[in-house]
């Protein structure tokens, strides 16, 4: 088949035509192309003519790039038009052509969800198929965006995903705090001790009082199990959701080695 420059350009129709078999046991070198100028795609590879510009190979990987992309709505189209007019025979026809019954799916299920006149011809069949499951609504607004900001599928990809963690971000409800007003010593202190570990200062604190907790609460339950009968325990819980420490901030350069004088 021949392209010819400026045979396939956005949602234009184009023409390829059949290029000419060469006479039974002649064979053709690559590069050899009767027709100079032209591009000529075979069933088993492409010929490109000798002496060929780079403006006109770049034209051509264009308008190859285009073939392909407008085949995937082709062969979706193909196949939502069988399944409409050949329920019973439809499946036979793909197996005739040698091709892939799930591609073939996933095609016309992105043709389907955009109607002939809601395709964009300057974007490609895998934008549509990134808001192929979306609402109708939705798919307009992104394309639109897509469209006016030229993005690439992968850059539509990640506007959408940063748009899902935005809403999911704002429909979790902060958790209330409640404050704990801590001297300065102490939180001094703690701080050493989080640097000393190497932990973040809130992480150390949330662990050290788990710890804390959990150590008092296993000895309390050593002490019922030594009594008459066990007794049901219920870890006390601050109302109002976690604590938040309040306290000046460590200076800049440590001071002494040596804690408060009571603990904690």
């Amino acid at each position: 088949m021949a392209i010819q420059a400026g045979d396939i350009d956005g949602s234009r129709t184009g023409q390829i035509r059949p290029a000419p078999e060469p006479a039974p046991g002649a064979r053709r070198g690559m590069g050899e192309d009767p027709r100079r100028g032209q591009v000529l795609t075979t069933k088993v590879g492409l010929q490109m003519p000798a002496g060929m510009s780079f403006d006109d190979w770049e034209k051509a990987g264009r308008q190859l790039s285009g073939i392909v992309d407008s085949s995937s709505w082709w062969l979706g189209d193909w196949l939502v038009y069988g399944k409409d007019h050949y329920t019973d025979r439809y499946q036979r026809g793909i197996r005739a052509a040698g091709l892939q019954y799930q591609t073939l799916r996933n095609y016309a299920w992105v043709s389907r969800r955009f109607d002939f006149s809601r395709r964009r011809g300057s974007l490609s069949f895998q934008h549509h198929a990134e808001l192929a499951s979306l609402p109708h609504d939705e798919q307009e607004t992104w394309l639109d965006r897509a469209e006016q900001r030229r993005w690439t599928t992968k850059q539509l990809r990640g506007a959408i995903r940063a748009a899902r963690e935005s809403q999911d971000r704002v429909r979790v409800p902060a958790e209330p705090t409640r404050r704990l007003e801590v001297p300065g010593s102490r939180l001094q202190w703690w701080h050493r001790a989080a640097e000393q570990a190497g932990v973040d200062f809130e992480r150390w604190v949330l662990v050290t009082l788990d710890s804390a907790a959990k150590q008092a609460l296993a000895e309390l339950g050593r002490l019922e199990d030594a009594a008459d009968g066990p007794a049901e325990l219920t870890a006390p819980t601050a109302p109002g959701g976690p604590l938040e420490i309040e306290g000046p901030k460590p200076p800049a350069e440590r001071g002494g080695s040596e804690g408060p004088a009571s603990g904690a």
